[in-house]
């Protein structure tokens, strides 16, 4: 890292985000700019017209958007932060390598103002992070900290009219929260006070590589906090110098649940949270459904005992959680009794886990599925329609437009067509519909009262307005 500046320069120069909208880019953006940064930006979708009200929102915050032209590069001593997928031709990546700037990308860019804190608190994972990342963040705020929170997804109990994408908080100078990235390796730049490791499966890298960076960030933190039920993230624990253990099934986890004390329903759920160091019991409440948000409730809780919150202040805290926009979120019931949800579910693993919370409770289910990219299609195609081939019954159906297209060149060979087909191969029904207008009417025609509809997809803003449109036309 010794070629970028340090802290304190970093803060004297004047910050250009390509991409500044990008739900990686944007809370980054928010904490150096609440930090004192002069911070501008420009996103490919503000000029396409999309997410509006997200670009609003910057502007009135005090950010200075143009167009992504090059017009906002205008002298050599911005430092023009990008991410590393950003092809060369981009005008802004023209314009900053004429002028000579810096460029830097998210991560390393996150990592000096994570490692320079008081306290850096690393989740990681394959999946959970941001979840993990928002209820954290708010038990720290809950209890009397300040702390500052970078997540990737909004979270809603720091929500205001001023700041309607409250993806970060701007705290003081002790604990740093944030998630951490395994799929560019970047996870490899930090060096966390506390380390969480929530799972290990496979995703973006193999096994072997996700062994190994993982494996490496629980060696380099301070404590290390890991999930005893997932069998590849405890093998990871003789790489911890100390560690803290939490888990719903295994009775050596030191942070754990009563057995037989759980009640989930549709939204919300409880539990009794056992610290085996005392033996102390305490009643928790979560207003988000689901076992894998319980065990996310576990991670934090332990992750909160390791920054030095006792258990039942962490516990009591997360009663108060409202959860993260677009993670299973609820966004109503229709009179007829046809109930509207909004998730991130975009591989295998998210989309199993919000398909089992579903399925646990009585009612069809149609699954609206918006693939982020041929790429993903192309590298994960056959996962995926395993998943909804083993999580969804023969009577519930999964329904698929097009996958989402910014423009550039990319391979569009496979598409969803294909998944479409696996997933009737496997004996479950399903429907490719090439624009998500149409999926619309198709799902209006046959949704029937005791239906539970989610709109599942990332890497696009819209996908919420969509479940709102689809829930007042039902």
């Amino acid at each position: 890292m010794s070629e970028f500046p340090t802290y304190e320069e970093l803060l004297d120069r004047p910050f250009f985000f390509c991409g500044i909208g990008g739900s990686g880019m944007l809370p980054l953006a928010q904490i150096l700019k609440g930090r004192g940064a002069s911070v501008s930006g420009s996103d490919r979708s503000r000029d396409q017209g999309r997410s509006p009200e997200k670009f609003a929102a910057l502007e009135k915050q005090g950010f200075t958007l143009f167009p992504q032209d090059g017009s906002g590069i205008t002298c050599s001593d911005q430092i023009l932060v990008a991410s590393a997928a950003v092809e060369d031709t981009v005008p802004e990546v023209v314009r900053a390598a004429e002028l000579g700037c810096l460029r830097m990308t998210r991560a390393e860019l996150l990592s000096i103002l994570f490692n320079t804190s008081g306290a850096g608190i690393g989740i990681a994972g394959t999946s959970g992070k941001s979840t993990v990342t928002g209820m954290l963040g708010w038990i720290l705020h809950a209890t009397g900290g300040d702390p500052t929170v970078m997540n990737g997804a909004v979270m809603k109990n720091f929500v205001s009219e001023d700041r309607p994408f409250a993806s970060a908080i701007v705290g003081g100078p002790g604990a740093f929260v944030s998630e951490v990235d395994e799929s560019d390796g970047s996870i490899a730049l930090y060096r966390p006070a506390v380390g969480i490791l929530l799972n290990v499966s496979l995703d973006h890298k193999s096994m072997e590589e996700l062994r190994a960076l993982f494996g490496d960030f629980l060696a380099r933190s301070g404590v290390a906090v890991i999930n005893a039920d997932n069998a590849e993230a405890l093998a990871l624990l003789p790489r911890a110098i100390k560690a803290l253990t939490f888990g719903i099934d295994q009775d050596k986890a030191q942070i754990g649940i009563v057995p037989g004390s759980i009640a989930d329903g549709p939204v919300r759920q409880a539990a009794t949270v056992i610290d085996r160091h005392d033996g102390s019991e305490h009643p928790l409440v979560l207003n988000m459904p689901g076992r894998h948000n319980l065990s996310n409730a576990l991670a934090a809780i332990a992750g909160a005992i390791a920054a030095g919150v006792p258990v039942a202040k962490a516990v009591t805290a997360l009663a108060g959680f409202a959860g993260l926009a677009r993670r299973f979120n609820v966004i109503g019931t229709s009179e007829s009794g046809i109930t509207v949800i909004d998730d991130f579910g975009h591989n295998p693993e998210k989309c199993a886990a919000t398909l089992r919370t579903l399925k646990s409770h009585p009612g069809r289910v149609i699954a609206f599925f918006q693939p982020h990219g041929y790429g993903p299609l192309r590298q994960m195609g056959h996962e995926l329609a395993d998943t909804f081939v083993a999580e969804l019954g023969p009577e519930d159906i999964t329904i698929m437009c097009d996958p989402v297209y910014f423009g550039g060149t990319v391979d569009r060979s496979v598409g969803s067509e294909r998944i479409i087909e696996m997933i009737e191969d496997g004996g479950r029904l399903a429907d490719h519909v090439p624009t998500r207008e149409d999926c619309a009417k198709l799902i209006q025609s046959i949704a029937k009262p005791g239906d539970r509809i989610v709109i599942m997809g990332a890497r696009d803003d819209t996908l919420t307005g969509f479940a709102e449109s689809l829930l007042k036309a039902l």
